[in-house]
C-alpha cells in the first residue's frame, strides 16, 4: 500500500471516458482517485451522484475525479446510465457522470493502491480516497468502511487546506475552513523564535506563544490565488 509522500503507483486502464495514463494524462493537476465497492448499489449511487454534482466545484480548484471498481467496463455503463434515467437524490435527478470510472476487473490498479480490504469487502474494493497533486506525490488517504458514505464537502476541504498550505506557505488548523485563521510555521531556532514575538505586531500575527502564532487569511485572498493558478493550468 503506497503512503503519504510516494509517488503515485503508476497504471494504464480502460474507463467509461476512453484510456487513461495515470498519473501521466493529470501532470498539473490535483486528482482525487476514488473507489467504490461496487456498481448498482445504494451507497456507491449516491456518491458518484454527489462527486457528479460537486464535478465542477472541484474543477474550479484544479482538481479532476477518477473512480474505480473491480466491476467491468460494461456493468459501469449500464449503471451510471440507470444512474441519469432512474435516480434521483437529494433533488438532484438526470445526473450525468462525465468523469473516468475505471475498469479494474483484474484488481491490478486497486491492488497496487491497497484497496481491498478482505477482512471489510471480500474481493470489494472498500471506499478508498487518494488525493494527488500535480506533482504525481500522494498527500492524502482516507478509507470509509462499506457502510458509511463519504463525507463531500470535507474532501472538498482537504483540497483548499493542502492547496491553500502549499501556496501560502502555512498550516491549517483543527476544523479549519477557509476564511478562518491560518497557522505559521514554527521558527528554526530560539533567535527567530524570539524575533516572531518581537516583530508579531508589525508581521500582522497573534501569538500565544512562540510555537503558536496565527495570521488573518481571507477566503476571497485564497480563492483569488487557488483560483487564478486552476485557470493557468487549463489555458496552459
Amino acid at each position: 500500500m503506497p503512503r503519504l509522500g510516494d509517488p503515485a503507483p503508476e497504471f494504464t486502464a480502460v474507463t467509461t471516458q476512453g484510456d487513461i495514463t495515470f498519473p501521466a494524462d493529470y501532470a498539473g493537476r490535483w486528482v482525487i482517485l476514488f473507489s467504490h465497492p461496487s456498481d448498482f448499489t445504494p451507497v456507491c449511487t449516491s456518491e458518484f451522484m454527489t462527486f457528479a454534482v460537486m464535478q465542477d466545484e472541484f474543477a474550479l480548484y484544479n482538481t479532476d475525479l477518477v473512480g474505480l471498481s473491480v466491476d467491468g467496463l460494461y456493468s459501469h455503463i449500464a449503471w451510471l446510465r440507470t444512474i441519469e434515467q432512474k435516480i434521483t437524490y437529494r433533488g438532484h435527478s438526470n445526473v450525468k457522470v462525465t468523469f473516468p470510472l475505471i475498469d479494474d476487473h483484474t484488481m491490478e490498479v486497486a491492488m497496487k493502491y491497497g484497496m481491498i480490504m478482505p477482512g471489510e469487502g471480500g474481493s470489494s474494493t472498500v471506499r478508498a480516497v487518494f488525493i494527488i497533486d500535480p506533482k504525481g506525490v500522494i498527500r492524502t488517504i482516507i478509507y470509509y468502511p462499506l457502510s458509511t458514505g463519504r463525507n463531500f464537502p470535507e474532501l472538498l476541504r482537504v483540497i483548499k487546506a493542502l492547496q491553500t498550505a502549499d501556496e501560502f506557505q502555512v498550516a491549517t488548523p483543527a476544523d479549519w475552513i477557509p476564511g478562518e485563521p491560518v497557522i505559521m510555521p514554527l521558527p528554526g531556532s530560539c533567535g527567530t523564535a524570539k524575533e516572531r514575538m518581537d516583530g508579531a505586531a508589525e508581521e500582522k500575527l497573534t501569538c500565544q506563544d512562540w510555537f503558536f502564532c496565527t495570521k488573518e487569511l481571507s477566503e476571497a485572498e485564497i480563492d483569488s490565488r487557488l483560483q487564478v493558478k486552476s485557470v493557468e493550468t487549463l489555458v496552459g
